[in-house]
């Protein structure tokens, strides 16, 4: 993999990242109270869901 490549993915991360707490930072507030009060065990489950749904579509984008 380039560099360049893993640069543009790490943008596009920080870009999508940053359009919730841009256009409703009160929702972006509120989900992050939430997640404070969730367990290890849940967020571990989070993580993993997204690694897998990035997983899945990384597969889907190369083949």
């Amino acid at each position: 993999m380039s560099q360049q490549l893993l640069l543009t993915a790490v943008a596009l991360m920080l870009v999508f990242e940053g359009i919730l707490p841009f256009l409703a930072p009160g929702v972006w507030r509120e989900t992050f109270r939430r997640l404070t009060e969730m367990s290890d065990g849940q967020i571990r489950f989070i993580g993993l869901t997204s690694m897998l749904i990035g997983l899945l579509m990384l597969y889907f984008v190369r083949n």
